[in-house]
């Protein structure tokens, strides 16, 4: 993990716990998506990978976090790092919409209950969760069918570089067969888009990767209910 700089009180980068049923929203998946090969990167403590797989899916997840401790390190400090975002959420609850989660208390038990998918899973199949760093992945050119990748890029802009979202973003792309969904597209602790959003497309562009910004169904940090959609051009 990197030490965040500028993300109003957060510390360091989150290894959150998120649940299937809030990455179909973040990431506006079908259940023909979900049937596809997934690759989460980074995939945190999520819920997602047990989940998906439990229906007979096929999801990988990937992380840095994974290399520091292992899996065991991570699973165990998932409960901890539920209740640090939460107190994050809690000391700024203006700053978040309350319609996919109630209230406080609903958002705790929900990340709690994802860290309790996460730690099982991961215990008994820690073959759906590799180490990797982005921005390069150890897996080869079109290894998966969709490519999923939430809370980091642009969540961190202030901690992680324009050149990092760029390499990062293209090394997505190869690993891709199909689409790569990115969301939210606000940094941490704000409300407007990653301010060079525009520029970082135009040049994906000019190196053969089309994208498009569409709007999701989901809006829990106010602000952040868009998602950008890219691949290599003629791969859609």
């Amino acid at each position: 993990m990197t030490e965040d700089k500028g993300t109003g009180g957060i510390g360091e980068i989150l290894v959150s716990s998120r649940s299937l049923d809030e990455y179909r929203a973040m990431f506006s998946l079908t259940d023909a998506d979900l049937r596809r090969r997934i690759l989460d990167c980074p995939g945190g403590a999520a819920g997602f990978v047990a989940e998906v797989c439990r229906d007979g899916g096929d999801v990988t997840a990937c992380d840095i976090a994974y290399l520091a401790g292992g899996l065991a390190r991570v699973a165990a400090d998932a409960v901890a790092e539920a209740e640090r975002g939460n107190r994050f959420v809690r000391e700024r609850v203006e700053s978040f919409r309350w319609s996919f989660f109630t209230d406080p208390d609903d958002h705790l038990r929900a990340r709690c209950r994802s860290a309790a998918d996460f730690a099982v899973h991961s215990a008994a199949v820690p073959d759906r969760y590799l180490p990797a760093r982005l921005p390069v992945l150890p897996f080869a050119d079109n290894s998966f069918d969709l490519v999923l990748s939430s809370h980091l890029l642009f969540s961190y802009a202030e901690d992680l570089d324009y050149d990092f979202h760029l390499a990062a973003i293209t090394d997505l792309v190869r690993v891709a067969a199909g689409e790569v969904r990115l969301f939210p597209l606000v940094p941490v602790g704000s409300s407007v888009r990653y301010e060079r959003l525009e520029q970082l497309l135009g040049e994906l562009g000019e190196a053969g990767i089309e994208s498009r910004i569409l709007a999701v169904d989901y809006e829990f940090q106010v602000g952040a209910n868009e998602m950008v959609v890219c691949g290599r051009a003629g791969s859609r």
